[in-house]
């Protein structure tokens, strides 16, 4: 049966009564080229949160960095040397939160001088690219929502310096939403609600939009994947990539010392004797408030979405099934009488994979501790923690005019 004849479909049944005979080819079109098979992870969405035995994971620490930073320093350059490190910059999301109906990284962050978020990240990567004396390839993944704005972006500000034959941007996979009786909602009348795969689908876009050929011609054995919202990390970071190499690990983790025992941010840890991240609200008051014998805590090192993935593992973890989480969310829809509904709380499902699973898929991860005065600068509000405010004044304090 198609799904557009079974009579539950109530939102697709309303469309074609509304739609002209072209329209609903189109509709048919769209629903026969979806993969409809993620809806069955309703039936099974408690399972796949279950949790493990969680365990803690020693970070290299700061201090230990310091001693051996020519050593790591050394590795690092002659990996980006060798051509076998490629940047991945996380960029699908809209800048609403900050009152920007545009791409996050178009928002100004400086005060007296214009300076864009995206060219701050791509200055970051140009400092290491200067000391290295060779390019890093940067992957840029845009959404269906921004795909157009941000590359007109770059071209206007001529990409900010770098190279563009080494930019290639790729778009974030999509999955279709439906409601609690797993009812495809609809955008409009020919097309489905459809989301972003979660920040886990980066490496399966990449595959998707061909781009796979390319790091294998290229020779990249690295891939180092970040957020678009934390302007002050450094990117294909020679000491981070050299201490991941150096200790024999397929994968890298960025984390930061926890300000407080509560302190909102996922942490690195075990799961059953793997890598994997306990996010905050996950974690026991035991779990947080742990400590060592030298008073530092337990599960102290928060992750920052900077991580460094052989690229090899990727390959080999993109041939299985990356678990779907179910994730309720606020989705507006059309409804049956044609009208726009932009609810007010939670109706229905969204689909995503998370990195958090793509480092739980790793037989080992390096949590590789920075300092947060100096790399932790996400932005997420205008206003209060983590807000263009507090990120304008660390960027101040690394002595970057604004």
């Amino acid at each position: 049966m198609k799904l557009w004849e079974d009579e539950r479909q109530c939102y697709i049944r309303a469309a074609m009564e509304q739609n002209t005979p072209e329209e609903n080819e189109a509709l048919k079109k769209r629903l026969e080229e979806i993969d409809w098979s993620v809806f069955e992870h309703v039936d099974r969405k408690e399972t796949v949160n279950e949790r493990g035995v969680f365990a803690p994971l020693e970070a290299v620490e700061l201090a230990e960095i310091r001693a051996r930073e020519q050593e790591f320093r050394e590795i690092g350059l002659r990996t980006v040397r060798e051509g076998k490190v490629g940047a991945v910059l996380l960029a699908g999301g809209q800048g609403t939160r900050l009152g920007l109906d545009k791409p996050k990284g178009t928002l100004n962050i400086g005060v007296n001088r214009i300076l864009y978020l995206f060219e701050q990240l791509v200055r970051n990567l140009m400092d290491v690219t200067e000391e290295a004396g060779a390019y890093v390839p940067l992957y840029i993944m845009t959404s269906n929502i921004n795909d157009k704005d941000t590359k007109e972006f770059f071209e206007e500000h001529d990409y900010f310096g770098y190279p563009r034959e080494e930019v290639r941007f790729f778009v974030q996979e999509m999955e279709p939403a439906c409601d609690y009786e797993k009812r495809v909602l609809m955008e409009s009348g020919t097309e489905p609600a459809m989301s972003p795969n979660g920040n886990g689908g980066w490496f399966g876009s990449m595959v998707s939009a061909g781009l796979l050929p390319e790091l294998q011609q290229k020779g990249i054995e690295w891939l180092n994947v970040f957020a678009v919202d934390n302007c002050l990390q450094r990117i294909a970071d020679p000491l981070f990539i050299g201490a991941t190499i150096a200790y024999g690990r397929e994968s890298g983790a960025k984390v930061v010392r926890k300000a407080a025992p509560d302190e909102k941010v996922g942490v690195l840890c075990t799961e059953d004797g793997r890598p994997s991240i306990a996010e905050y609200y996950e974690m026991t008051e035991e779990m947080a408030t742990a400590r060592k014998e030298n008073g530092d805590l337990l599960y102290g090192f928060g992750v920052i979405l900077n991580y460094l993935f052989s690229e090899k593992k990727l390959e080999e973890i993109a041939d299985a099934r990356m678990p779907i989480h179910v994730v309720e969310k606020k989705i507006p829809y059309r409804d049956v009488d044609g009208s726009y509904v932009k609810p007010d709380a939670p109706n229905g499902y969204k689909f995503e994979t998370l990195v958090l699973d793509m480092v739980h898929m790793m037989q080992d991860c390096l949590p590789y501790e920075v300092d947060r005065s100096r790399e932790f600068a996400p932005i997420k509000n205008l206003h209060g923690v983590d807000s263009l405010d507090s990120a304008r004044e660390l960027l101040a304090g690394c002595g970057i005019s604004l």
